[in-house]
């Protein structure tokens, strides 16, 4: 969901620094609001209903439900979400995994911190 022109985002790592460096670095952007955090896949489906982000950020490895489980359920029951994957490589059968549970984009943690802004922003569109 976007509130006017603002993007509302929802960040998904179990990483508590990661996480709070995408936090720190997108609300640098005046059209994104990061508007919760979640630490799992779990913890991201039982939050979506409840926060409406505009678009999901979600690492794949995580503990209790990985990114592609998460995925798989959100994209069943509120599939008109976006959802963005963040992977420690750009390649292999958990990025593909992650596409074909209907994320739209993987990109690497790396690159993250270079091509997210723009990858919310087109999936946003």
């Amino acid at each position: 969901m976007v509130t006017g022109q603002r993007i509302r985002v929802l960040l998904v790592d179990d990483h508590l620094m990661f996480r709070q460096g995408l936090r720190t670095l997108l609300q640098s952007y005046p059209d994104i609001e990061v508007v919760e955090e979640a630490n799992d896949g779990a913890e991201a489906v039982s939050k979506v209903p409840t926060v409406q982000p505009g678009v999901v950020v979600m690492d794949i490895s995580m503990p209790k439900m990985d990114g592609i489980a998460a995925t798989r359920v959100l994209k069943s029951r509120h599939s008109h979400i976006p959802i963005l994957g963040l992977s420690v490589t750009g390649h292999g059968y958990q990025v593909e995994a992650m596409l074909q549970a209907g994320a739209i984009k993987v990109l690497t943690k790396e690159k993250a911190v270079d091509e997210l802004y723009d990858a919310i922003k087109m999936a946003a569109r």
